[in-house]
């Protein structure tokens, strides 16, 4: 996949608030992810975001 800083991405497994949709705010062998339901911050490895 192609993913960049910026983009918005759904995952399969929702964050515990109830949403789906996060936000990339950073990019490099592990992503950091932002909640665009509560504004927290997630961080997953390259290969669980690809899986999810």
């Amino acid at each position: 996949m192609d993913l960049h800083v910026g983009d918005r991405v759904e995952l399969k497994k929702k964050h515990p608030c109830g949403g789906a949709n996060f936000e990339i705010m950073r990019e490099g062998m592990d992503f950091r992810l932002k909640c665009e339901m509560c504004g927290s911050m997630i961080w997953l490895k390259r290969r669980d975001l690809d899986k999810r």
